[in-house]
């Protein structure tokens, strides 16, 4: 029999080749040059990219026997996940192979700005001797807010204390245990904006965390102060950033990603009191060999049918047809169950019942936690770092399985507790012969909702003509309800609505309808396709 083609589009460090093993054809091909790829796409089983290669529909049609594509990094800008599923292709990148290189390199962005390292580089190499003008400041004993304390911002947290530093950091879903054992002081976005010296931010792009830091945050920070990106562009409000730093309201920045890369014509370049790389957060040889490694291993492991931790769209692996379906649903409820949570959990329970309890399910609980941390951490979540996370954070996890399902053949709920003492469950399943995911429960309340990107979840007291209020609120606003759902315990007791929108509802308009109705609770929740 022939060996399997492993094509390898770009260039990789020789550990990966020798981490596939002899077991494959591997073949290379420039991934730049179009004809080229889709020619030896043609007899691939697995592809090998990094970032300059596009994997996308037109190329994954051209290979009929693509079973696997591998992304050497982070990052997945360049494949088109949605064609790849569709077509039964995993995908599977590196979650992990960056974080030492991302926290060194924020830690490189701190001490630069500190010291007017790069500034002082180039008056040098220029022939002058300006000694004076370059005059910084010590870390030690200064004040390091990082915005999402996960696992980069823990990396950093423990560097910079080798420095003598306090750190304070503002994550809404770390407990106070963990922050206390990672020697941290956690803190509110906005005490974190008025004590911090330095602020680096480390959250996943998300549209609740896109523009998180704008004019009204840079505007309480204090004028001495910088900023770090080495995170995500877009999470820093670029034109309230270069007004700020124009105006003084902040002494300087340090950037590594921006809205649009290359940043052509971004007038923050040239800033005097701007450092700037070009998203180098993964380019150290180390992290590009264990990219190479982790992903040639993950081939291998697809390959062969096995489970795969770090597949981003399917889990893969030896996994029954039955329990299949029930992975996208599952990693759906997380996410809904995080948007509901918004705060530190303390435990998760992961709870299947009906006929899929005669089946091996432990998929179910990967994909649960793959779906909590999803929006919570700025690194990407994959099966083998999910319950890493939930480790790391002090969160218990059960998988609980029975047979009893009295309204539907099967039904997965997601339930736990946060360190306030709040209880979150949500509950789902699939129906009918298109197996639609369907959302049938929340906090206790019965309901079939179809899931969709965007829901708007209401708690208030029952009472006539609120319906109208909202729907008059949200019609004025130019957002369309596609689908609503009220589900309530007693009349005039608590209720419970579930609308379906079609396009993000802006925060004013959210709460103009939490006031109208007196709300108890009001949330929009996205659901991201993984």
């Amino acid at each position: 029999m022939s060996k399997p083609v492993v094509l390898i589009a770009e260039e990789l460090s020789p550990a990966t080749v020798e981490a596939l093993g002899p077991d494959f054809d591997v073949r290379s091909v420039d991934g730049t040059d179009r004809p080229a790829l889709l020619s030896a796409l043609a007899e691939a089983n697995a592809i090998l990219v990094r970032s300059a290669t596009k994997v996308d529909a037109e190329a994954i049609a051209a290979a009929p026997k693509l079973q696997v594509i591998a992304r050497a990094g982070v990052g997945l800008d360049n494949v088109d996940i949605k064609a790849a599923t569709t077509a039964g292709v995993m995908v599977v990148n590196a979650p992990t192979s960056n974080i030492i290189s991302a926290a060194e390199l924020t830690v490189g962005h701190i001490l630069s700005l500190a010291r007017h390292i790069p500034a002082a580089h180039a008056s040098l190499s220029a022939g002058a001797w300006k000694r004076s003008s370059y005059t910084g400041v010590e870390l030690y004993e200064k004040t390091i807010g990082i915005i999402g304390l996960g696992r980069i911002g823990a990396l950093i947290a423990a560097r910079l204390q080798a420095f003598g530093t306090e750190i304070i950091a503002y994550d809404p879903y770390i407990t106070a245990a963990r922050a206390q054992q990672l020697g941290v002081r956690p803190v509110s976005l906005d005490e974190l904006l008025e004590q911090s010296d330095f602020i680096t931010i480390h959250m996943p792009k998300t549209p609740e965390t896109t523009g998180m830091i704008s004019t009204e945050q840079l505007a309480k920070m204090k004028p001495t102060a910088f900023v770090v990106n080495v995170a995500r562009g877009g999470l820093i409000d670029e034109d309230a950033l270069h007004e700020a730093l124009v105006a003084g309201t902040i002494a300087g920045a340090g950037l590594d990603v921006f809205v649009s890369e290359p940043p052509k014509d971004s007038p923050l370049v040239s800033l005097p009191n701007v450092v700037v790389t070009p998203h180098l957060g993964a380019s150290t040889d180390e992290a590009q060999e264990k990219a190479g490694v982790s992903v040639a291993k993950s081939v291998r492991l697809a390959l062969a049918g096995e489970l795969v931790p770090d597949a981003v769209n399917v889990a893969g692996g030896i996994i029954d047809p039955y329990v299949r379906p029930g992975i996208p649903l599952t990693e759906k409820l997380g996410q809904l169950f995080s948007g509901l949570a918004n705060g530190p959990l303390t435990t998760v329970d992961v709870e299947v019942r009906g006929e899929l309890a005669d089946y091996d399910v432990s998929v179910l609980k990967l994909a649960a936690l793959k779906g909590i941390f999803t929006n919570v951490v700025s690194e990407s979540v994959s099966y083998v770092n999910a319950p890493l996370l939930a480790e790391q954070r002090g969160v218990e996890v059960r998988l609980i399985t029975s047979a009893e399902s009295p309204e539907y053949r099967n039904v997965i709920t997601i339930a736990g507790a946060l360190a306030d003492g709040r209880q979150v469950s949500v509950s789902g399943t699939l129906t009918g012969t298109n197996q639609i995911e369907k959302l049938v429960g929340i906090d206790g309340y019965d309901l079939e909702v179809p899931i969709a990107q965007h829901h708007i979840v209401m708690r208030y007291t029952d009472r006539p003509g609120i319906v109208a209020v909202y729907g008059r609120e949200f019609g004025e606003a130019g957002i369309n309800i596609a689908g609503m759902q009220i589900a309530r315990q007693a009349a005039g007791g608590a209720a419970l609505s579930v609308l379906t929108v079609d396009s993000p509802v802006p925060a004013e308009v959210l709460e103009r309808v939490r006031e109208a109705i007196e709300a108890e609770v009001l949330l929009e929740i996205d659901v991201v396709e993984q």
